[in-house]
């Protein structure tokens, strides 16, 4: 969908969002316009996902500005940059997505998908983008699949690695995509699962693909759906390695303007809601299905092309904010004890932005066991091996990968024995 097609009544809108104090010139990474029009507004945090060894404690943090703006040329939602990706994604980078059974299901189903639909096999060669431990391309691997990982964080690429799995660590971009095709081959399949909002250098991301990608080739790219976003509060998956939030206007654009176009595109439960967009070159010999243009209705439909959606987002998320505040410091005054359950990005800039320290969270657990042992960036709240809670016995366990609720529930469902409750925060405050 081209943005002249969009109907905007853009004046009165954009006179109404209020315009954030900009320190530095921010200009949109997808269309180059100024970024002047304040999304959200989480103030300073540091980054979600660097845990604190115990011997640190004392040690003073960094904290960054978490503000997200919407472009109001073409609607895209945005970070700024103030940490570059190989500072975030270092030697040390703890996230490992086999660590959820779900998401490991989640890739299985995809790759019997594609084998089936796009006859991906032997004699294919498929590269995944941001491919971490292996969870998806070990189900290429067992059929034979040639392909190759492309990883830049050591930890998590080396146990890919011990998986039989080729992983090159670098970041994805035109360069590496240029050595592939030459020191390998064109790839007939291209994955990229929430990865595209992690890259900062956004045209140099999607003119690798487009430079890899084989002439009849196929690419996917799983990200999280901005409209999902607005519509379910989800503030708490704003965090400084998302540099974007997109929804499938924003996408379009960008491929669009590197020759390469989506031809279907399904939504998915997923983090909360995500999108899976199909793509290949413009002009290629797939038909556009007709959920491509049933989603772009949707989105303008919700209003999304119009400033005035996006200026409530800030109230909403202070409610959210107050909301389970309220709940948490009742239940100091009750004598009762809330911990945690799992330490993810989005846990972290939950708790940051809430203030939640201790005094409110005794501590959370988390599965992978490069967390165990630490403490929550900002907010210094231990984190213990899952088997904490029964050691324990608390009275609510607040889940921070809500996205993961039930995933979590059916393993901790022996805690219902001492009368334990679930709680989630987002979209609003839910106890059962």
């Amino acid at each position: 969908m081209k943005s002249s097609d969009v109907a905007l009544d853009v004046v009165e809108a954009v006179e109404a969002l209020p315009r954030a104090p900009v320190s530095r010139s921010s200009a949109c990474r997808s269309c180059d316009a100024p970024l002047v029009y304040s999304f959200v507004d989480l103030c300073m945090t540091p980054l979600c996902q660097r845990q604190i060894p115990e011997n640190k404690l004392n040690e003073a943090e960094v904290f960054y500005p978490l503000h997200a703006f919407v472009c109001h040329e073409c609607f895209l939602v945005q970070v700024e940059e103030y940490v570059s990706p190989d500072e975030i994604f270092d030697d040390s980078y703890p996230y490992f997505s086999s660590c959820s059974a779900s998401w490991v299901d989640h890739a299985a189903t995809y790759v019997e998908h594609m084998v089936s639909d796009f006859h991906i096999g032997k004699n294919s060669f498929v590269v995944e983008i941001a491919s971490n431990d292996g969870y998806l391309l070990q189900n290429f691997v067992r059929r034979g699949v040639p392909c190759l990982g492309v990883e830049p964080a050591a930890a998590v690429a080396a146990v890919a690695e011990e998986k039989g799995i080729d992983t090159e660590r670098v970041f994805f971009g035109l360069d590496t995509a240029k050595r592939i095709l030459v020191q390998r081959q064109a790839a007939d399949l291209i994955v990229g699962n929430n990865v595209l909002a992690h890259t900062p250098s956004l045209h140099d991301f999607v003119a690798g693909v487009k430079c890899l990608l084989a002439d009849d080739g196929v690419f996917t790219f799983e990200f999280p759906h901005l409209l999902t976003l607005l519509d379910n509060g989800e503030f708490d998956t704003i965090y400084h390695e998302h540099f974007c939030y997109f929804s499938l206007h924003a996408v379009t654009r960008v491929l669009a303007s590197h020759g390469l176009e989506i031809f279907d595109v399904k939504e998915l439960s997923t983090h909360g809601g995500s999108l899976r967009i199909y793509g290949q070159h413009q002009q290629g010999d797939r038909t556009e299905s007709v959920s491509v243009q049933a989603l772009a209705n949707k989105e303008q439909a919700a209003g999304l092309f119009n400033l005035e959606i996006y200026r409530g987002f800030q109230g909403r998320v202070d409610s959210i904010k107050n909301e389970l505040l309220t709940f948490l410091i009742e239940q100091r005054k009750a004598g009762k004890k809330v911990v945690g359950y799992g330490a993810p990005g989005k846990g972290n800039t939950l708790l940051n932005y809430c203030g939640i320290r201790r005094d409110l969270l005794a501590y959370t657990v988390d599965a992978a066991e490069s967390k165990q042992g630490t403490y929550t960036p900002g907010t210094h709240i231990p984190i213990y091996e899952p088997e904490q809670i029964a050691r324990t016995r608390p009275d609510y366990i607040l889940i921070l990968p809500w996205n993961l609720s039930d995933e979590i529930v059916g393993a901790l469902d022996y805690a219902r024995s001492w009368g334990a409750k679930f709680v989630v925060a987002i979209p609003e405050l839910r106890i059962f």
